[in-house]
């Protein structure tokens, strides 16, 4: 449909998982896109695949030395960026009581600070465009809590308030700013092991939808909100959960699943 034809878009994580679903629907939908990632073997692959319509850079979000460059990178390649996805982020399943001080702080600098530094580098070039879209992908632990993910859970509503605050400072110079709140996606980060697969697939079945979701239903989110189809949508945050923030089900009442 060519959604986002003359587009130029950053999308930080762009790898693997959601990240690279993102980038290549982008370029389906006729954008230029900068795989922006520090995984090299897996991003420099994603932009061979994509051909003259992405560029990859080697990227640490928690280094604003390395925002410039790609900045620089990407404006230089193709003249300017009107899309920024701030997708890059760890997961750390650890108990609030043990996790140590400086891995608290490590997922702190990549999931919230890596998003701060996108903002404050990336939107003048998005300004001086005359406007686009910034999409930050937070979690669905940015809008519940939940035990083991004491540091992950509070990067990501950070996420959501730096969205809200971004949104307000940045809208009136044309720059549409929203979250997005994926739950459980099948991603390298989520499932890490394949033996876990069984596990984390029986999880899934107690929420709504019954399963887990799929990298593409994250990034066709994604595509709206970067798209003029959203162009009157501005500090939201939509959960891509299949329903699991709901919450859980009183089980063998009506209503619920049969049991797994």
């Amino acid at each position: 449909m060519n959604r986002l034809a003359n587009k130029v878009a950053i999308v930080t994580g762009a790898a693997r998982g959601m990240g690279a679903a993102t980038a290549r629907l982008f370029a389906a939908e006729g954008a230029r896109v900068v795989i922006a990632d520090v995984l090299e073997s897996e991003g420099a692959a994603l932009a061979r695949e994509l051909g003259s319509v992405a560029l990859f850079r080697h990227h640490d979000v928690s280094d604003e030395e390395s925002w410039q460059r790609l900045l620089r990178d990407a404006v230089g390649q193709y003249g300017g960026v009107d899309i920024l996805v701030n997708n890059a982020g760890v997961l750390l399943m650890k108990g609030l009581l043990d996790i140590e001080k400086q891995e608290f702080e490590r997922v702190l600098a990549i999931n919230l600070v890596g998003t701060f530094l996108g903002i404050r580098v990336v939107a003048p070039k998005i300004i001086e465009r005359g406007g686009g879209a910034i999409i930050n992908i937070s979690s669905v632990d940015g809008m519940k809590g939940s035990n083991a993910t004491g540091a992950y859970s509070a990067s990501k509503w950070g996420v959501r308030g730096l969205t809200k605050v971004a949104a307000m400072e940045l809208g009136h110079r044309g720059v549409r700013v929203n979250s997005v709140h994926p739950g459980g996606i099948e991603t390298p980060m989520t499932v890490r092991q394949p033996e876990h697969r069984p596990f984390v697939q029986k999880y899934f079945k107690g929420v709504p939808l019954g399963r887990m979701g799929q990298p593409e239903e994250v990034a066709s989110v994604t595509l709206f909100l970067a798209s003029d189809d959203s162009s009157y949508i501005c500090g939201a945050e939509i959960v891509v959960d299949g329903g699991m923030i709901i919450g859980p089900y009183y089980p063998n009442q009506p209503g619920a699943p049969p049991p797994a």
